[in-house]
């Protein structure tokens, strides 16, 4: 049985923004801080199986009860995916994912 969540905590420079991205110090960083983006590889938190490496683009916000959590829809597949925002997330950004309806296609 695999687990569903491989913790990876590591800095990277964003390959959409360019901007260095830190290590996030209390769970596993999966996007960028500066432009929200993130890239497709993963199938499980942090397994890094997924081989479509398409460009996750942030199209809303969601509250729930594991908090914010970014909506995202890759560029590549179309595959949706939400990814709980971080501490240090570009605050403007998140308001204005907050402000954004979600739709279904």
């Amino acid at each position: 049985m695999t687990k569903k969540f491989t913790v990876v905590d590591e800095g990277f420079t964003c390959s959409v923004c360019f901007a260095e991205v830190p290590v996030l110090g209390y769970t596993s960083r999966d996007h960028c801080n500066a432009c929200l983006c993130s890239i497709h590889v993963d199938n499980n938190p942090g397994d890094r199986q997924n081989e479509c490496r398409g460009v996750l683009r942030p199209i809303g916000l969601e509250l729930n009860k594991k908090g914010r959590q970014i909506v995202y829809k890759c560029e590549k597949c179309g595959t949706k995916k939400k990814n709980i925002a971080a501490d240090d997330d570009n605050g403007e950004l998140i308001i204005e994912l907050s402000a954004k309806p979600l739709t279904e296609d």
